[in-house]
């Protein structure tokens, strides 16, 4: 069975997506994002919410997280996967990196109109990252801020760190 060679965690419009898809650019290796795959399958994460409710869609991105953990490229987690606890477990066997990012810098990235669980901004930005982030730091075998950095800076920082430790 194949593995990532990286797994991205982190809170919503923290720059996963963005840093992951660079990543996997850099590595010659393919980007696999569990948001997407559920995207693709059910149709926009607000639609999903509104129809189904939350817990629907933690069903389907828990079988998302593991078709992607097959894979073999670099693998981009939805900000609230960290909160199963099997995914969890899952994510103690692979090389994940954590991206974090300050209130201050993530309030102009917050389109709620996309985030269903942050109806009100930045101060539920902020109660959502507080609640999950011992769950971050549980999986996390290193952590990058994208405070103050450009997505093609903490990008580049992943790689260095992902080519030694892989030995690449």
């Amino acid at each position: 069975m194949s593995a990532p060679l990286v797994v991205v965690v982190g809170p919503p419009a923290a720059g996963k997506t963005r840093v992951s898809k660079r990543l996997a650019k850099a590595l010659g290796v393919g980007c696999v994002d569990t948001d997407a795959l559920v995207v693709s399958q059910w149709g926009p994460i607000p639609e999903i919410f509104a129809t189904h409710g939350e817990s629907f869609f933690r069903e389907k991105e828990r079988l998302a997280i593991i078709e992607a953990l097959g894979t073999s490229g670099v693998v981009a987690l939805g900000g609230g996967a960290v909160t199963n606890a099997q995914t969890r477990e899952d994510l103690q066997d692979h090389r994940v990196a954590l991206i974090t990012i300050s209130p201050e810098a993530v309030a102009p990235r917050l389109d709620n109109d996309k985030r269903p669980l942050l109806k009100d901004g930045l101060e539920s930005w902020k109660a959502l990252v507080a609640s999950r982030a011992d769950y971050y730091d549980s999986v996390a075998t290193r952590k990058f801020d994208a405070s103050h950095q450009t997505v093609d800076a903490v990008a580049e920082q992943i790689l260095h760190w992902v080519r030694e430790d892989a030995g690449l």
